[in-house]
């Protein structure tokens, strides 16, 4: 009888250095980090495949990776990461093995893959964890691409290397964040049900595609009831602007979620981009003429240089302009303290990550692998570790402490500043004329949404009727195309 395999199990120093990791990420890099349904998770020594969208490039596989400290899962990241000595140290010390991608390291290397799939295979005997996206590329937009099948095959694989004795499982996941560009926002990493591969072994043996596509919609359907997907790419722009601007903040409070939490905030969000979906279906003049002036109203928005909250506050005078320069000037001796021994957390890496790397999301994860890998370790503990070797254990602790509070004041006083700058602009004498015309359109376009909710009932019937009525009539053309072949 095969002996059976065991996880492999970090030695001390991966621990640590795991442990440092989760901490700078969850507690500096993150304001906040949520974590809904980890307990549906299956033990650690189960064969299991986490699956969800990729929205978020490194950052994705990190948050989802770190919500699980009881295992050292595997995970799948773009070869070229691993050109870097420092980035290919340590995140496959976190467990990520290469991925070779046509577009990015040429035809030659996509055989390297398989090397890749056969260690993927490996874990899952063993009873590890494996992270898998089935969109292959992550995404820029809060939507879900088309998903490759080789997950499955995957899981299915190691099912069968198995002799289908072993039970393999497919755990659905998503994510979700704030903001996706900047640090110290708010992330959220949600488990669904996981599905057992057990079940359509016998299928599988006899029709392959068949049990691959069956679960595949199973899991695609998780991930789609957990993740805000905004459909209709048409009016992306829009429906973006809407439920992350204070519409949605509003829209938000007035179903009593706070917009503030961010399970709270997702979930009005996705009422919201449903309801907009079906007006949309429902009424489309009607909805693209509101479209229509939501993209005056946020291209104008964009070129004054302001933003949409700016309209809601009441202290936008003089008054309230000195009153934050107090603030501003009073801050100033502490900012300049702070920012001397953190600058390089903000501003270096934003010199460099503009200028060479366009890929927005790809650039949110080289900025946290700066953090976590460079700047952390090269102005906090470093300065730490000498200060002990010194002697000086009392001020090593202190700096210990005060760098990572340091580096939040530094930034939200930045943070605060740029607002500043914008209450500025919002309030110029110049740009009166400006601000009130965007009052008014601003004041049109959301009676009008108003409307379109209060008959969210009746929209949401007609836009079922057409959308069932389309599904006919692509099932019959369908039939008709099969027949002329």
């Amino acid at each position: 009888m095969t002996k059976k395999l065991q996880p492999r199990k970090p030695g001390l120093p991966a621990k640590i250095f795991r442990g440092y990791l989760k901490v700078v990420h969850d507690k500096l890099y993150y304001r906040h980090i949520y974590v809904e349904g980890r307990e549906k998770m299956p033990a650690d020594g189960t064969p299991t495949v986490a699956v969800s969208q990729h929205q978020n490039c490194l950052n994705d596989p990190l948050l989802l990776g770190f919500a699980l400290s009881d295992r050292k899962p595997r995970f799948l990241a773009r070869a070229n990461v691993f050109k870097n000595p420092i980035f290919n140290w340590a995140i496959r010390g976190l467990g990520a093995l290469p991925a070779y991608r046509m577009k990015y390291d040429g035809y030659a290397a996509v055989g390297k893959n398989q090397q890749t799939f056969q260690e993927v295979g490996y874990a899952l005997r063993r009873g590890e964890t494996v992270i898998l996206y089935p969109e292959a590329g992550h995404q820029d937009k809060r939507w879900l691409g088309n998903f490759s099948p080789a997950y499955l095959k995957m899981a299915f694989g190691a099912a069968e290397e198995s002799g289908f004795e072993r039970e393999v499982f497919v755990m659905p996941t998503a994510h979700h964040y704030s903001v996706y560009q900047h640090a110290r926002e708010s992330g959220l990493v949600m488990f669904g049900d996981p599905i057992s591969l057990k079940p359509y072994y016998e299928l599988y043996k006899e029709q392959p595609r068949t049990a691959i596509r069956e679960v595949n919609a199973l899991v695609r359907k998780q991930i789609e009831q957990m993740m805000l997907n905004i459909t209709d790419l048409e009016h992306y722009e829009q429906v973006d602007f809407l439920r992350d601007g204070v519409y949605g903040e509003q829209y938000a409070v007035a179903q009593g979620l706070n917009p503030k939490h961010l399970p709270s905030k997702l979930k009005a969000d996705k009422e919201l981009v449903k309801k907009l979906d079906d007006a949309t279906v429902a009424e489309p003049e009607k909805m693209e003429d509101i479209y229509d002036k939501v993209r005056k109203l946020a291209k104008g928005i964009k070129k004054l240089n302001v933003r949409e909250w700016l309209f809601e506050k009441k202290n936008t005078g003089l008054a309230g302009l000195i009153g934050r320069a107090l603030v501003l000037l009073l801050g100033l001796p502490l900012f300049v303290v702070s920012i001397i021994p953190t600058f390089a957390m903000f501003l270096v890496p934003e010199l460099f990550l503009k200028k060479f790397i366009k890929d927005q999301m790809f650039r949110s994860s080289v900025r946290a692998g700066v953090l976590l890998l460079i700047v952390f370790p090269l102005f906090c503990i470093v300065p730490v570790v000498v200060m002990l070797c010194c002697g000086n254990w009392l001020s090593a602790l202190c700096y210990l402490v005060a760098y990572p509070l340091m580096a939040i004041y530094a930034y939200n006083y930045i943070i605060y500043f740029v607002k500043y700058k914008g209450y500025v602009r919002f309030t110029k004498p110049s740009n009166r004329d400006k601000v009130e015309k965007l009052r008014a359109m601003r004041e049109e376009v959301y009676l009008a949404l108003d409307k379109v909710l209060e008959a969210s009932e009746e929209n949401a019937a007609k836009a079922a009727a057409i959308r069932q009525e389309r599904a006919a009539a692509e099932a019959v053309a369908e039939v008709s195309e099969a027949k002329a072949e």
